[in-house]
């Protein structure tokens, strides 16, 4: 049993990760799962209010620079907020729609679409395009940091 359950907290550890990169999966969320699953198959005494109170603040602030991250990009390059919803619509459709590339081309063809649409030229719509695919690498290091924190903290609280 304890085999299944290490099995259990590494498979969300790993789609924990993933998720700082793949915004379909859930990211910090996955990682917050594995406590619980390490609660039920082994114990919650190594879990005090310390521990909840630093990995739910974690996941809190995750989920807020998420977004803040990605849209300073867009901002930064003089982006209107139908240049932010068009790179969050292409970060979701992006991997969809074009499979291979659509991380990188799905932020940024969202943003120069939306930019377009709010009425800006070509040169600064492709602008805040490469604006909207910094602010998401910018974005995936914030995840990524913060995501191994939560798992070292897991770790060293153990």
């Amino acid at each position: 049993m304890a085999i299944l359950g290490w099995i259990l907290i590494i498979l969300l550890f790993a789609v924990g990760m993933l998720g700082a990169i793949f915004p379909i999966l859930p990211g910090a969320l996955a990682i917050f799962g594995a406590f619980f699953v390490y609660g039920f198959f082994f114990s919650f005494e190594p879990f005090g209010f310390w521990f909840w109170l630093i990995q739910s603040a974690i996941v809190i602030a995750i989920t807020i620079a998420d977004y803040l991250v990605s849209a300073f990009g867009v901002k930064k390059f003089g982006g209107s907020k139908a240049s932010v919803w068009g790179s969050t619509i292409g970060l979701l459709a992006g991997p969809f729609v074009i499979p291979a590339f659509g991380l990188i081309l799905g932020p940024f063809i969202g943003a120069v679409l939306g930019e377009l649409i709010h009425g800006s030229n070509l040169k600064h719509s492709a602008q805040v395009g490469v604006g909207s695919v910094l602010g998401f690498f910018s974005s995936v290091v914030v995840k990524v940091v913060l995501q191994l924190l939560m798992i070292i903290l897991f770790i060293i609280w153990i």
